[in-house]
């Protein structure tokens, strides 16, 4: 089992009131938006609302329990593939939620950064992220959004900012310093929803010796109790970093 120097807090009734110090970062691959909506009979758009939902509710709890850094995929590098239609909607739930962040941006203790490319994105949505990324920087915990992201398209950035610095002998850590996470943590734990078993292009270089955990669950039914249970799960595996227990 994982050894901690501070474990788990659990409530009276058995609830996670506080993780353990060794985990700090939860990255979450938030996917099933598309199906619960058709499940439902209603367009996806419908389904990346609920999920928006989902995604506050998330983002909230994991802070009441402890967890310092939260990474969020939000839309990869592919995604621009789908219907114009769901891309604009999906633009538009960010651009809702950073309306409310800053519009109550003393209330919350939370940091926001944007990795991934900002170019293509809206000229209009580009200015809010700048904003809340400014009106944040001095918060405490740390929520990634990983908008326009893709893992090899940020390993190619990184390693392309290391040759134009005239590296001649590139290390691991040159490249974990030239990445969007540069000076976070790697992630402990990356949990997918919606049944799939695969990163997807996410954070490839960073979960070289995370945990991993996928659930069945849809990401706009995700709940407290199903990030618990994750949590719960992780704190039964044993992390050897390729070493002996």
């Amino acid at each position: 089992m994982n050894e901690s120097n501070e474990s788990p807090v659990y409530g009276e009734n058995g609830e996670l009131v506080k993780v353990g110090s060794d985990l700090k970062h939860i990255a979450f691959i938030m996917d099933g938006n598309g199906r619960w909506a058709k499940m439902r009979g209603k367009r996806r758009d419908y389904g990346h609302t609920e999920g928006a939902k989902a995604f506050e509710r998330i983002v909230e709890y994991c802070g009441k329990i402890g967890i310092r850094v939260m990474t969020v995929y939000a839309f990869s590098t592919e995604n621009w593939k789908r219907p114009k239609e769901e891309v604009d909607k999906i633009m538009l739930l960010l651009e809702k939620y950073l309306d409310k962040l800053l519009a109550k941006v003393s209330q919350y203790d939370i940091k926001v950064k944007f990795i991934g490319d900002k170019i293509p994105l809206s000229e209009k949505l580009k200015k809010k992220i700048a904003l809340a990324e400014k009106e944040t920087k001095n918060k405490g915990r740390l929520l990634n959004i990983a908008l326009n992201y893709g893992s090899r398209a940020e390993i190619t950035e990184a390693v392309n900012k290391l040759i134009k610095r005239g590296i001649g002998r590139v290390t691991e850590k040159d490249i974990s310093d030239a990445l969007y996470t540069a000076g976070e943590p790697d992630p402990d734990l990356i949990i997918r929803t919606a049944g799939e078993q695969r990163l997807s292009n996410f954070l490839m270089w960073q979960a070289a010796y995370s945990e991993f955990y996928f659930t069945d669950v849809l990401w706009p039914d995700m709940t407290d109790k199903d990030v618990e249970k994750a949590i719960n799960n992780y704190y039964k595996r044993t992390r050897r970093y390729g070493g002996l227990a």
